[in-house]
């Protein structure tokens, strides 16, 4: 992972008192001074520094969060990459790539259903001894997903070919 580095002008306008045992280095309140910026965002915010004793690494946070603990925060935004991580496989490998409602639930039971999906053809792979990756299998299941043949007949009678280069009028179900 690069970190990236940015220079940014501010003003302290209060320090807080920085736990350096949890790796909290410093809490500032600050505001920005460069005109542009100052003029976008003109409230205060809070800086954290903190020190990632797994990797080595100091690195900084800004949030306008004043409630959440410094380390907390540190946690919080550490923590992202790993969320940001999970997504990523989910589009990838899951291929949800829209939410058909809006809340909680919806995305929850959506996301809930496509790892289902995902895992009962990972075990039907590994229990016919299926050589094809777990991508053709899915893409094969959804080509023929209105088709009453066995799994094992499915992917050894058809070519398994790229979902986009067909033309199919059937909604994809996987």
């Amino acid at each position: 992972m690069q970190l990236l580095k940015i220079s940014m002008k501010f003003k302290v306008i209060n320090r807080g008192i920085p736990d350096k045992k949890t790796g909290v280095i410093c809490d500032q309140a600050i505001v920005l001074t460069n005109p542009v910026s100052a003029e976008k965002y003109p409230g205060p915010l809070r800086r954290i520094r903190y020190f990632d004793s797994e990797t080595g690494n100091t690195l900084v946070f800004i949030t306008n969060n004043f409630k959440l603990s410094a380390l907390n925060v540190a946690a919080l935004y550490r923590y992202r990459w790993g969320i940001e991580t999970f997504f990523k496989w989910i589009k990838q490998h899951l291929k949800i790539q829209t939410f058909w409602g809006h809340s909680e639930n919806a995305v929850k039971t959506q996301i809930w259903i496509a790892i289902a999906s995902y895992v009962i053809v990972a075990i039907a792979k590994k229990k016919l001894n299926l050589s094809h990756s777990l991508y053709e299998i899915l893409q094969q299941i959804s080509l023929s997903a209105f088709e009453r043949t066995p799994l094992k007949n499915l992917i050894a009678i058809k070519k398994i070919q790229d979902v986009k280069e067909q033309f199919c009028n059937q909604l994809i179900l996987f």
